[in-house]
């Protein structure tokens, strides 16, 4: 293969992904604002700037891109938090970066979050079992860390913590989008961090 026959195909393959982030960006906002059965196929490719029919290059289904939707957020945390709890040397910075994260995550994808309340259901059996596996996962990361700095405590009562703790983050930032004005992120992230470490250490 020619240098210029692997650029023009690195280049193909970075617009398909650029489209695919696209569409499910789109789909996220349109999901949020509709919800998943008040949007077709053909206003998610008209905001994503393509065709309807252009979708099915990249999904075969309105299903399939509620799935991605959801998987991609359910992966994309438990693989940022593991990274998050790698990369801490302690347990205590392991705790206060996971929620530096998972703020992060929520005031940037309050529409995702949004979606994954409302229309979980939505999705086939097989979707919804792995989207509920990653978060599992995910939780467990948590009541790990959690167990080092509270050996005092049982891993339910710590699982019951990350969860109240994941509550009150991402609800917190579209709520707050939809009660008038909203305060500034950096204000949102501090209020965030400073109640889910308290919630979580208390």
């Amino acid at each position: 293969m020619s240098e210029k026959t692997s650029t023009v195909l690195t280049d193909r393959g970075r617009a398909k992904a650029d489209r695919r982030e696209a569409l499910l960006a789109a789909a996220a906002s349109l999901f949020a604002e509709r919800g998943y059965a008040g949007v077709t196929l053909e206003e998610l490719g008209s905001a994503a700037g393509v065709s309807g029919p252009a979708v099915y290059r990249h999904f075969p289904g309105k299903g399939a891109v509620l799935a991605a939707v959801l998987l991609d957020a359910s992966a994309g945390l438990l693989d940022g938090g593991r990274a998050t709890v790698d990369a801490a040397s302690d347990a205590d910075r392991a705790l206060r970066a996971l929620i530096r994260f998972h703020v992060d995550f929520a005031i940037a994808n309050a529409d995702v979050i949004r979606v994954q309340d409302r229309d979980l259901a939505s999705l086939p059996d097989a979707d919804a079992h792995e989207v509920r596996r990653l978060q599992r996962e995910y939780v467990e990361l948590w009541v790990g860390v959690l167990g080092r700095l509270r050996p005092d405590r049982a891993d339910p009562e710590l699982r019951i913590r990350a969860h109240a703790a994941f509550g009150l983050v991402n609800s917190t930032p579209h709520s707050a989008r939809d009660h008038g004005r909203r305060p500034a992120d950096e204000d949102v992230r501090r209020i965030l961090e400073d109640m889910a470490w308290a919630s979580l250490m208390s």
